[in-house]
């Protein structure tokens, strides 16, 4: 893998919804600040029930209304590899962020913590899983996902190197 100055990964339960949406608006906001070389990004979910499928539908289309394409994500499940891969990883609610923890070797230097944390002033500080919901809470992880991913590259823009 070649050197990057930072590695991200966002996770959620089943990597098909609330994460290849962050992941995919982070993509998009590395790039256009000409950071997308420089940042590895990536989302898992803590649960492998997804494995191998594409993020949800209502996702993807609430996702390319605004301009973001998730079309080449696939769900994968998070992997002990992944806590040396990973500065920031990233977790969108409580629940996902416990789980995270429990996987979490002692010696993982990095940042793990909850998305929104990121963002003091922000309406919710999880982004609540949309996929028994309709196409409103897509929108809402989407209007979630821009606010975290400019609060991330500002981060990252002054110091790669996540907070312990």
């Amino acid at each position: 893998m070649r050197k990057y100055r930072c590695s991200v990964l966002f996770v959620c339960a089943n990597n098909i919804c609330r994460s290849p949406i962050v992941e995919g608006v982070f993509r998009a906001a590395a790039k256009r600040e000409g950071l997308a070389r420089e940042i590895f990004i990536d989302s898992a979910g803590t649960s492998g029930n997804h494995r191998g499928e594409p993020p949800d539908p209502r996702g993807m289309r609430a996702a390319r209304t605004r301009g973001y394409d998730l079309s080449r994500i696939r769900a994968r499940a998070i992997v002990a590899k992944d806590f040396k891969r990973f500065d920031w990883i990233l977790a969108m609610d409580e629940a996902n962020l416990r789980a995270l923890r429990s996987l979490q070797p002692e010696t993982y230097e990095g940042h793990l913590g909850l998305l929104m944390d990121l963002v003091p002033d922000a309406p919710a500080r999880e982004v609540a899983d949309p996929y028994f919901g309709d196409s409103a809470q897509f929108e809402r992880v989407l209007d979630l996902a821009e606010m975290a991913a400019e609060r991330l590259l500002v981060r990252i823009r002054t110091d790669p190197t996540p907070p312990a």
